[in-house]
């Protein structure tokens, strides 16, 4: 039988957006209280609106899992810059890489995020990504524009507007790259 009770703990509060480095931006819906195993456990409901999914987290465990509060908007410019530079990619097989990717994503640092946005983005003059590249930069694009959309109270569309907009200000975008990889291939 779960209580409502106080609505805030260890630094957050109900109707807050929060950041869960496994399930990206959330909002914090209720504080329980609840009896397990004859032990009082306070408890963060919170709320996935994207993957329709509540999660009850511990209060003890808030740290251990990672969760965070969003990012500062100085964070937010940080990340956005963070995407308009020259991609690095490592010349190491995929399957590594994409651990890494997977990784930086679940990591739930928005820098981190803007990088694997940055490495795996391709402009329209691009060569076609394979399905597993698409997969990451599309879940990294989501969790990036949902974050800032919340930050800077937006809509995600227009996040994601403002993101690959930055994207498009990066080195080695466009018709010119396209030259240089003939070249390289020639």
């Amino acid at each position: 039988m779960a209580t409502k009770k106080t609505t805030q703990r260890a630094g957050f509060k109900t109707g807050e957006y929060i950041v869960y480095p496994a399930h990206g931006v959330g909002l914090i819906q209720s504080i329980e209280e609840q009896e397990v195993a004859g032990l009082s456990l306070e408890l963060f409901v919170i709320g996935f609106e994207q993957d329709k999914l509540t999660l009850r987290v511990p209060v003890a465990k808030i740290n251990s899992v990672g969760m965070r509060k969003l990012a500062e908007p100085e964070e937010v410019a940080k990340a956005l810059e963070t995407v308009t530079g020259r991609a690095r990619v490592k010349r190491t097989m995929w399957s590594r890489r994409a651990q890494e990717y997977e990784a930086k994503i679940n990591s739930g640092d928005l820098i981190a995020i803007s990088e694997v946005v940055r490495d795996l983005y391709r402009s329209e003059e691009q060569p076609e990504q394979s399905y597993s590249e698409r997969q990451l930069f599309e879940q990294a694009m989501d969790r990036m524009s949902r974050e800032i959309a919340s930050v800077n109270k937006i809509t995600l569309t227009e996040a994601v507007k403002l993101i690959t907009k930055n994207l498009a200000k990066s080195p080695r975008r466009g018709k010119a790259d396209a030259a240089d990889a003939e070249e390289a291939a020639a």
